[in-house]
């Protein structure tokens, strides 16, 4: 019996793509977790082109149709809703505005919070302290509260819902950027590049944002969880994008009223919701213990399986 650690194949000249796989291997829940959202990201990618306009195309037939039959086709597995729409197909339907919007608005978050953290924390300018005002004024409302007041202002829409998120989320890719950025900036390697001749924007983005970048990503891997909530949240109140257009929180809201009767309309989204940030959380905390070299070593100790 012999210890294997994707380290020691990492060392042999196996790949770094290679050896990643290798530490999720022995995290069982963390593999689990991944092909949960490989599934989902495939259903949301290819699933609508699949199941065609099913998710929208009413049957009165079908009407509150339980689930677990297949009189009417796989299609009506986990049930219909009370137009007769098939709960599946919706699924995969409103996974793919779900995921969707949750992803832009993660991705506009992190590219201008990041940024004005960058800036906020290499400047010493009095704009890096106003950057800074701006950040604590957002933070000091409640993001759910804030995001109703400007959706019910504006009117729900999916460029608004994206944008409301987007700034509710920006605050803590901000500050995370500028405690990077200020413990960087006193390195020997900025003051090499000060010394050449370098200016600000590109000590900024040639030598310090590629190392504050995997510290964001990592960051929004676990906030992609709470912008899902929170997107879900919003569509529950009915301020999230309208019909016919639908996500999984406009799903659970339409079925409320029918939980003592079909129970399957709201419960099989609310299941999707609650599936998908559990498996967000646990992908995260196993990337944040792959990348702490102190906490690696539970990965390591697995022995090798007698062939």
């Amino acid at each position: 019996m012999t210890i294997i650690t994707p380290d020691s194949r990492a060392s042999a000249g196996e790949s770094k793509p290679r050896v990643l796989f290798a530490y999720l291997k022995r995290d069982r829940l963390a593999l689990a977790a991944a092909i949960f959202l490989a599934v989902l990201v495939l259903a949301a990618l290819l699933g609508p082109w699949l199941v065609g306009d099913a998710a929208s195309r009413l049957g009165l037939r079908q009407r509150n149709l339980a689930p677990f039959a297949f009189e009417h086709g796989w299609i009506y597995f986990l049930g219909a809703d009370t137009l007769g729409r098939p709960v599946l197909a919706r699924l995969i339907v409103g996974a793919q505005n779900t995921l969707g919007i949750a992803a832009a608005a993660v991705f506009t978050s992190m590219l201008i919070g990041g940024t004005l953290g960058l800036v906020a924390g290499y400047s010493e300018r009095w704009y890096s302290h106003l950057i800074l005002r701006l950040a604590d004024v957002v933070m000091s409302f409640p993001s759910l509260l804030l995001a109703l007041i400007v959706l019910y202002t504006l009117g729900p829409s999916i460029t608004n819902l994206v944008v409301v998120l987007a700034i509710t989320r920006m605050p803590i890719y901000l500050r995370t950027a500028r405690a990077e950025v200020l413990e960087l900036r006193e390195r020997m390697f900025v003051s090499a590049a000060r010394s050449m001749g370098a200016g600000p924007a590109r000590i900024l983005l040639r030598h310090i944002a590629p190392l504050v970048l995997p510290t964001l990503v990592t960051i929004s891997a676990i906030d992609f969880a709470t912008v899902i909530l929170s997107e879900s949240a919003l569509s529950f109140l009915g301020l999230g994008i309208q019909p016919p257009d639908f996500t999984w929180g406009a799903m659970v809201a339409n079925g409320r009223g029918y939980l003592a009767t079909a129970w399957w309309i709201a419960f099989w989204p609310g299941l999707a919701i609650m599936l998908t940030t559990l498996s967000l959380n646990i992908l995260s905390n196993w990337a944040r213990t792959v990348a702490d070299p102190q906490q690696r070593w539970r990965l390591q100790t697995l022995r090798k399986a007698a062939r």
